[in-house]
């Protein structure tokens, strides 16, 4: 018996470490969740739409994005396409995402599914040692409750106002911008806006009906011919001329 308590109150100190590791992240899903509420309603789609994307997809960005494409009723291969472009880093979180700490079976294949950008930084920078199934599946969950709560306040809010906010739909773009400014404060994510403002270019003259589509193809085709030309030029660096901080550093600028 003293050893069942004993695994409970772990149990319960875990579940409160999970739900205290999803505050932070709460306080910037739950208004963009509101927006992807508010921005299903004035699109003209069904309400119910808010919650079935944040529990089927849970994506932030993506969910934002599709709501866009749905209302401008976008072929579905573009919108398979650009999901699967616009998603494809989450492939790589799984190399080093702490997912064994998770026991086997519900849970872990739940914590895969969950596993956003917040998510993989909350829990990818904790020591192995702290981490445990409780407390990672119990931070996930609350953040898609964030999520999915925001959704639902912001249906409430949209329904509410007698008339539409005008230039809401402003509000993905408004994201990706802040974004991208925040990229650009270091001059290591210069090279990369660099070479997105070049794509976004080169798929208006190419394909200006799917312009989307093709800047993400395009900047994925430069993004990967830039990572080729860094590994070769570390390649051609002799042993001693690598050992150089000045080396170093101009590798790492570039």
């Amino acid at each position: 018996m003293a050893q069942q308590e004993s695994a409970r109150r772990g149990t319960r100190r875990e579940i409160g470490a999970g739900l205290s590791d999803s505050l932070g992240v709460g306080i910037g899903i739950a208004p963009l969740g509101v927006a992807l509420g508010v921005l299903v309603v004035q699109s003209g789609l069904p309400w119910w739409l808010a919650p079935a994307l944040s529990v089927g997809i849970f994506a932030g960005s993506v969910e934002l994005l599709l709501v866009s494409m749905l209302a401008a009723a976008t072929p579905l291969l573009t919108i398979a396409v650009t999901v699967f472009a616009v998603n494809f880093r989450h492939v790589f979180y799984a190399f080093s995402f702490p997912i064994s700490r998770v026991r086997p079976g519900l849970p872990r294949a739940y914590s895969v599914y969950a596993m956003i950008d917040e998510a993989y930084a909350t829990y990818v920078l904790l020591p192995e040692s702290r981490l445990s199934s409780a407390r990672m599946v119990t931070g996930q969950l609350a953040m898609q409750a964030y999520w999915v709560g925001g959704g639902l306040v912001g249906v409430l809010i949209a329904r509410a106002l007698p008339h539409p906010i005008r230039g809401f739909e402003f509000a993905l773009v408004a994201l990706f911008v802040v974004m991208t400014l925040d990229a650009v404060r270091g001059k290591r994510e210069v090279p990369s806006a660099l070479l997105a403002l070049l794509s976004v270019g080169v798929a208006f003259l190419a394909a200006p009906d799917q312009a989307l589509l093709a800047a993400l193809i395009v900047f994925t085709a430069l993004l990967a011919g830039r990572y080729a030309l860094t590994r070769s030029r570390a390649a051609a660096v002799s042993p001693d001329e690598a050992a150089s901080p000045s080396v170093v550093e101009e590798d790492r600028d570039a």
